[in-house]
């Protein structure tokens, strides 16, 4: 098993997104690269704690780059502190990993994918630092509440990409 932390605007929709792949095992939301121990939402929200909405992802049989291509298909790795309709230091793009080995193969990866891009790629990159998971009430929350709102084309993952059901 691996994971990897991955702060794509609203933590809900990269859940949804992550979660329905074959070769992801778990997911969770919470709040990551922050400057206030267990945050809440509404501390995340109007920037006090200075968090990023967040999903871990623990993963097999996916490869390190394949969760980075994924990742790179649902958001703007260009546009800073937005994603989507949101805006906000929250919603900054971030991969956060504790592996010294990933960090080097990611920074690779971001460096090669920059060509594809006209515009400076802002994804921060960064060991991992404490991940406080969100309340209840995010936890799988598109799955709760289907018609919830969300910025990203859960529909991207190819039918052989997901997992039966989804």
């Amino acid at each position: 098993m691996s994971k990897l932390i991955l702060a794509g605007g609203c933590f809900w929709g990269v859940e949804a997104y992550f979660a329905q792949l074959k070769g992801v095992t778990q997911t969770r939301v919470g709040y990551i690269d922050g400057n206030k121990p267990n945050p809440t939402y509404e501390e995340v929200c109007d920037g006090r704690a200075n968090h990023a909405e967040a999903v871990e992802i623990i993963y097999d049989d996916l490869s390190l780059e394949s969760i980075l291509d994924h990742y790179f298909r649902i958001i703007d790795p260009t546009s800073l502190n937005k994603q989507g309709n949101d805006r906000g230091v929250q919603y900054r793009t971030g991969i956060y990993t504790s592996s010294v080995a990933d960090l080097e193969r990611i920074a690779t990866w971001i460096t090669k994918k920059q060509e594809e891009y006209s515009k400076p790629i802002v994804v921060q990159l960064k060991p991992e630092s404490p991940f406080y998971e969100a309340e209840p009430y995010h936890q799988d929350y598109l799955k709760k509440n289907p018609n919830g709102y969300c910025h990203i084309d859960l529909g991207l993952a190819s039918k052989d990409e997901r997992k039966a059901g989804h």
